[in-house]
């Protein structure tokens, strides 16, 4: 075979070989499934402003599901960074105390993506819904007990279900 026919034939099996692995990098090669963890209330204290970046006490909570249910304990935090395109991003950290008496601690990344007139309203003190803000984050656990230990090997994530100056509420789920 001539070197240009090798040529061409190798052009055209990369050429086929790269389209194909375009087209399967669209498609996702697992799913995700979740499991309903329980759902958890912040307060939220005035912020503290330290440039145009915040922290915000969490001066109380709860967790409420199916196989956790507790409150948040002091010390708790959330430090707030305003990103250049209007959004948010946030540290949190709290410890809950189980109803059995058991310390885990919470710590989660996340994002906040906002309009001007919805946080005028949160301003104001409105109730904000899910569906009016896109707030996610991504909790993680951390506990020597032995009864909850399945959280250390869990990833979570959690939607805010609503939110107000002085709260919020997220659902929380385990993904599998």
């Amino acid at each position: 075979m001539k070197r240009s026919t090798r040529w061409l034939i190798a052009s055209i099996l990369l050429g086929f070989t790269a389209a194909g692995r375009e087209a399967s990098a669209q498609s996702p090669s697992v799913t995700v499934e979740t499991e309903y963890l329980g759902t958890l209330e912040l307060s939220l204290d005035e912020p503290e402003w330290v440039g145009p970046r915040s922290v915000v006490n969490l001066p109380d909570g709860k967790i409420q599901g199916p196989k956790i249910n507790g409150t948040v304990v002091a010390p708790s935090g959330n430090w707030l960074y305003p990103m250049p395109d209007g959004s948010f991003r946030f540290d949190v950290r709290f410890t809950i105390k189980t109803d059995d008496g058991q310390f885990i601690l919470v710590e989660y990344n996340g994002v906040r993506v906002t309009t001007k007139d919805v946080m005028d309203r949160f301003n104001r003190g409105d109730v904000i819904a899910s569906n009016e803000e896109y707030v996610v984050t991504a909790p993680r656990f951390t506990t020597a007990s032995k009864k909850y230990d399945w959280l250390n090997k869990v990833q979570a994530v959690a939607k805010m279900v609503a939110l107000q100056n002085t709260s919020i509420k997220y659902d929380v789920f385990i993904v599998r």
